[in-house]
């Protein structure tokens, strides 16, 4: 096999594979409000794309349950977050004429949101003692 198809056929095989990516990124707790009793200190994206031939996915794994729990929550965990606050998700349909886009095409699934830090509440100042 000469070298270029080789070369042709790895690019090929690379480009047709499927991906995941986490991105994060810092945020000054000040710079975003989330709720009361919620201290932002990042935000959290998880994208999986997967592509199609002739319904087979290659390697698969695009479904909100993966996106959501596998990436997206244990990230924020693992930066030190309580919660993920404020959370979008996106899919491509896999049915209707959606499924069309399987015979040679790609589908993609993605999750973004706010990791968040819960801090305790102030204390309430006790009452007052009652006097008879």
């Amino acid at each position: 096999m000469p070298w270029f198809a080789r070369w042709t056929l790895v690019a090929a095989i690379t480009v047709a594979a499927g991906c995941s990516s986490i991105s994060t990124v810092r945020v000054q707790p000040e710079s975003l409000y989330v709720g009361p009793h919620l201290r932002p200190i990042a935000i959290v994206h998880a994208q999986v794309t997967s592509a199609y031939v002739l319904f087979i996915a290659i390697p698969g794994h695009v479904d909100l349950d993966h996106v959501v729990n596998r990436m997206l929550l244990a990230a924020a965990k693992t930066l030190g977050a309580d919660k993920v606050v404020d959370i979008k998700v996106d899919i491509t349909p896999d049915n209707g004429i959606w499924t069309l886009r399987k015979l040679l095409g790609y589908r993609s699934a993605e999750a973004s949101g706010v990791a968040v830090v819960v801090e305790d509440a102030e204390a309430p100042a006790p009452p007052p003692a009652a006097t008879k």
